[in-house]
């Protein structure tokens, strides 16, 4: 028996195309990102001074000068801290391959094991991907609706149209994401670009009114409310967490435009007109605290109301679109790193990989953002249930990011530990901060995350026992080889493929076939696709080829997690290699495990097994997420008991 490793580079066509790199000039970098990693960052001055300043005014009173000056304090160094420092400074460095987020991040501290049940460390990556789930139908809903209370700032009798117009921008939002946001897409940055110097050219006209704002970049500004009023403090400090709602997007959205185009745009435009802003918000209230109903719009002189209320809804409705489609990239990276069932992606650009749609988890986050804006009706009383969700996933970056900086870059245990230990506190003082909202709506986002966190943890936990299974039911190709002239009676021509999920032993989808039909093909090929903790897996790293005899060939495909599976596209690339078989007849044979629970001594409990059950029998078929020709596959049945 010879064995032979090779690689090949494959032709990948749409599913390969751009391979996450990014490309292009910084100048349209940077705006780029204007229009999809600061999108919700970029909002968040809509509603998070007048959500703080509300928690201090709750029993009507005005805010005083010490007030202002306090909320404006935490809010400029929250900014610099856990924005500017821990994300754009650190966070943007834990580079997978030109990928960001949490899952990636995930990747990058525990590679995935499909024997693996779910450890600690997968846990919080599983905790802070689903609160982020959450957040994709809370963000939609709260950035369209404050933008449309702006209506009832031009005129009061415009207030009862702000729900209706509210639900017609988000069904339209979502009813379109078919279409992908290439589009689209190019209009994103020009328009957020013009928000941000909106932003800044109205902060910086009350700026000079009142200089003396300036005094909140001294952070005893904040004394008075950090020590002389600790019970306010501590509701003011979950509503100035508002102000960083976004962060996590500079991160996740790193392979769309790459960490250096990022750091220019938060350092030149986005940090400098947030500042702004919120210091123009700040002045405002020093000589009219009765703007505390609504600083932001009241910035703005009369004749500039209704284009800003439009200029706020275009950005807010992009605000929600790069989030929606965060959803998207981390659904597919859920898929393959096996924590939720296979769905259907379709790819809507063919120059853009990162442009895809997912149908069902589209019209679930439009129909949860509607039930939650329908629910909470005023965007006040949802950003209450909006901190706890951003907060809680900040902090369990902080905790991987920690076993990053250790594990993977070598770092003195000392100063990362102090380093993290600093914004772990700072996380965790917001994430208890925000969790004194949890009667007041911060439970929705944990009762989404946690009704996700349970479909993954089940998943996981399912798919893992289903491969031990699959595995030990396997024999060794060694055995197998020697019975299949015993067994098979006929030698049929062509080339049969057969999709395992074993790559060390004979599945027993094989061994079901040859026991009961006793018939195989002239060449088979036994396919296994491996996903692997890189984003991407270039082309000529991809396959690995094993000729194990008797017309049997053992090929391994290992594909990263942002990487369309197409065995058509491996068969081509097996062709190119010299296989040319490859290029005949060829016949898919596909497994169809029908699952059934042991009464006794299952390894499943009964909310686990009801969940991965349901999951896998309402999952894509692998046949269509293997793309495969349908008129070309065979589907293998047999009985597994779990």
């Amino acid at each position: 028996m010879t064995q032979a490793e090779q690689l090949v580079k494959a032709e990948d066509g749409a599913a390969d195309t751009h391979h996450g790199h990014v490309h292009g000039s910084t100048k349209a970098l940077v705006v780029g990102a204007l229009g999809v990693v600061f999108g919700d960052i970029g909002t968040s001055p809509l509603y998070a001074m007048q959500t703080a300043l509300g928690a201090v005014t709750h029993h009507g009173r005005l805010p005083s000068e010490g007030d202002v000056l306090g909320v404006v304090s935490l809010i400029i160094w929250a900014l610099i801290l856990i924005v500017a420092v821990k994300y754009v400074a650190l966070v943007l460095r834990a580079d997978n391959e030109g990928e960001g987020g949490i899952l990636s991040l995930l990747s990058l501290v525990h590679p995935p094991n499909p024997k693996e049940m779910v450890p600690m460390v997968v846990f919080l990556g599983i905790c802070g991907a689903a609160l982020l789930f959450g957040d994709g139908a809370i963000t939609p809903a709260i950035s369209v609706l404050s933008a449309m209370e702006g209506l009832g700032v031009v005129d009061s009798h415009l207030t009862t149209f702000v729900l209706p117009l509210t639900v017609v921008v988000l069904v339209g939002l979502f009813a379109i994401q078919h279409r992908g946001t290439g589009a689209i897409g190019r209009l994103f940055g020009p328009i957020m670009a013009l928000w941000f110097a909106v932003l800044a050219g109205f902060g910086l006209y009350h700026l000079a009114q009142r200089p003396d704002i300036l005094m909140a970049f001294n952070p005893l500004s904040a004394e008075h409310l950090l020590v002389h009023a600790p019970g306010v403090a501590f509701a003011v400090f979950g509503a100035v967490f508002l102000a960083l709602t976004g962060a996590e997007a500079l991160y996740a959205d790193m392979g769309h435009f790459g960490a250096g185009p990022i750091r220019r745009a938060w350092f030149i435009i986005v940090f400098p007109a947030l500042l702004l802003n919120y210091l123009g918000q700040g002045a405002l209230l020093l000589d009219k605290p009765e703007a505390v109903d609504n600083p932001f719009y009241r910035l703005a002189p009369d004749w500039a109301m209704v284009p800003l209320v439009i200029l706020a809804t275009l950005a807010t409705v992009i605000a929600s679109q790069a989030l929606i489609s965060g959803v998207f990239s981390m659904t597919r990276q859920a898929i393959t790193l096996r924590l939720l069932p296979r769905m259907s992606i379709v790819p809507t650009s063919r120059k853009s990989y990162g442009q895809i749609y997912v149908g069902v988890v589209n019209w679930l986050l439009m129909t949860m953002t509607l039930v939650i804006v329908l629910g909470f009706r005023h965007s006040e009383a949802l950003a209450a249930a909006y901190g706890i969700a951003v907060s809680a996933t900040m902090l369990i970056t902080t905790v991987l990011l920690r076993r990053v900086m250790r594990d993977l870059w070598n770092w003195p245990a000392l100063p990362t530990n102090l380093m993290m230990g600093l914004f772990a506190a700072v996380d965790l003082a917001f994430l208890v901060a925000n969790s004194t909202k949890l009667l007041e709506g911060g439970w929705l986002p944990l009762a989404i995350g946690g009704f996700i966190a349970f479909l993954m943890v089940a998943w996981r936990k399912g798919s893992a026992i289903v491969q031990v299974m699959l595995s030990e039911g396997g024999v060794s190709f060694a055995d197998f080889m020697r019975r299949v002239d015993e067994t098979v009676v006929h030698r049929l021509p062509g080339t049969a493929v057969f999709v395992t999920r074993t790559a060390d032993r004979v599945s027993p989808m094989l061994v079901h076939h040859v026991t009961h039909n006793r018939v195989l093909h002239e060449h088979v090929i036994l396919l296994t696709l491996v996903p692997t903790k890189r984003p991407r897996v270039p082309a000529g790293e991809r396959l690995s080829v094993e000729q194990v005899g008797n017309g049997f060939w053992r090929v391994t495909v290992r594909i990263g997690f942002m990487q369309r599976p197409d065995v058509p596209t491996v068969m081509r690339g097996l062709a190119r290699l010299g296989l040319a078989f490859c290029r005949e007849e060829v016949t898919y044979y596909i497994s169809h495990e029908r699952l059934v629970r042991r009464e006794r001594g299952s390894a499943l409990s009964g909310p686990i097994w009801t969940a991965y059950h349901l999951m896998q029998r309402l999952g894509l078929r692998a046949s269509d997420y293997f793309h495969l020709p349908p008129e070309q596959v065979m589907e293998v049945g047999f009985r597994l008991e779990v």
